[in-house]
Formats: structure tokens, sequence, C-alpha cells
């Protein structure tokens, strides 16, 4: 039986390079203060303000579930209560 040969299509340097893919050797740029929700964590932010926003959005929609931010260089973590309802 003869040998076949496949031609690969050649791709044009003209296309964008693609931005790299995260995977799991490659982690992604983490903040410095993470957003946890029942202890998984949901995002990292680069200050405290901004984390503290996240969480109290996610706790006003769930008041239920468990929601802290954590200071990944002090090692310590804030859990986020909801604000008390108006009458």
């Amino acid at each position: 039986m003869a040998t076949r040969q496949i031609k690969m299509p050649v791709k044009e340097s003209s296309e964008p390079e693609a931005e790299e893919v995260l995977s799991q050797r490659k982690r992604p740029e983490r903040g410095r203060f993470l957003l946890q929700v029942d202890r998984q964590t949901k995002g990292s932010y680069t200050t405290s303000e901004a984390a503290q926003a996240a969480a109290l959005v996610i706790k006003k929609n769930f008041p239920i579930v468990h929601v802290s931010v954590y200071d990944t260089v002090d090692n310590s973590s804030a859990l986020v209560e909801a604000p008390a309802a108006a009458s």
C-alpha cells in the first residue's frame, strides 16, 4: 500500500497573536484582597474598598451566604455583614 502525504494549511503571519491561555500551570495574577463566598475564592482585588464593595453587593442579594474578604499579606479575614434594613 502506498503512503499518503498530508498537507497542512499554512498560517498567515498577518493574524494577531492569540492571548495567553491560562491553565492550571500558569495562574492568573492575584490581587492582595480575595473575595470569599462560603470559603470559596470568587475574585481578587487590589484594594480593600473594591473587595468590600463587591462583597456587600453579594451579601445584599444573598444574605444567608458567608461572605468575607481575605487579606493575603496580613493573613487576616474580615466577615461582611448585611446592612440593617431601614423600617
